[in-house]
């Protein structure tokens, strides 16, 4: 990949769509992760106005160092860059005790998990609607179009996905030459909505080096008997994601009504 070219495409395609959308610039969800750091720094070389939000809800304390570390090494080299934090753990805790009780479950924690990230979302578009911004998505192309990685109406709720074209491994690529830190370059990938340790491998099941060639190999039109052992095992799991998560990258389906019951 010619990364630098690549940088330079995307940094051009985000002022010219804040342009033509007539928005002054781009708030982004900061959360100590690879895909956040690097969206953020994309948004920061526009030389439009970038905010960056850390939202923590019980979060990990190691990602809010790494994501407060982006932060100010960004707005030491960015005079547009600003920071603001929300925390909302109190306002999650709220809202749970205000839902019906429900029994613990695997279930009720990805539905929780999935709350915290509709939080994040509704918190951006909180900030875009005060200051005019787009709110900038930081979902790579295995996440968004392969597993379906995210949460609907969560992270991705967003008005434009600039690295999701990217694999995971080119977002680390152009990570490299944005120069993001060492810490975010090496820590395990995580969505951080369970506070706890559990990384995006730990949660799918493969890392995203296997994704990626699993995604490569469903494009090439492979089949499960193709392969044997984890090779097998690993596309059965890009496969299950992918079959069961089309509803998030699909379009909402419209009932459409035929002409003659509307005449």
């Amino acid at each position: 990949m010619k990364s630098q070219k690549v940088i330079d495409h995307i940094v051009n395609w985000l002022k010219d769509y804040a342009i033509n959308a007539k928005q002054d610039g781009f708030v982004v969800g900061v959360s100590g992760g690879i895909d956040s750091a690097v969206t953020s720094t994309l948004c920061a070389m526009t030389g439009l106005r970038t905010l960056c939000v850390e939202m923590p809800i019980h979060q990990a304390p190691s990602q809010v160092t790494r994501a407060q570390e982006h932060i100010a090494q960004l707005k030491n080299r960015f005079a547009n860059v600003t920071n603001v934090e929300v925390n909302l753990t109190e306002t999650f805790e709220t809202l749970k005790t205000g839902l019906p009780a429900a029994e613990p479950s695997d279930q009720l924690d990805l539905t929780l998990a999935n709350v915290r990230a509709r939080l994040r979302m509704t918190t951006l578009y909180y900030f875009a609607g005060l200051h005019r911004y787009l709110v900038a998505g930081t979902g790579n192309k295995v996440e968004d179009f392969g597993v379906g990685f995210y949460t609907k109406y969560g992270d991705g709720g967003v008005d434009l996905s600039p690295i999701a074209d990217l694999l995971k491994s080119e977002v680390y690529e152009i990570a490299e030459l944005l120069g993001v830190q060492n810490s975010i370059m090496v820590a395990k990938p995580t969505d951080g909505l369970y506070g706890d340790s559990r990384s995006d491998e730990d949660q799918i099941g493969a890392n995203y080096d296997e994704l990626e060639w699993a995604m490569e190999m469903k494009e090439s039109g492979k089949t499960t008997d193709d392969f044997v052992g984890r090779q097998k095992e690993v596309f059965d799991i890009y496969s299950r994601y992918n079959r069961n998560n089309l509803h998030k990258m699909l379009p909402i389906p419209v009932c459409e009504i035929p002409l003659h019951l509307k005449n």
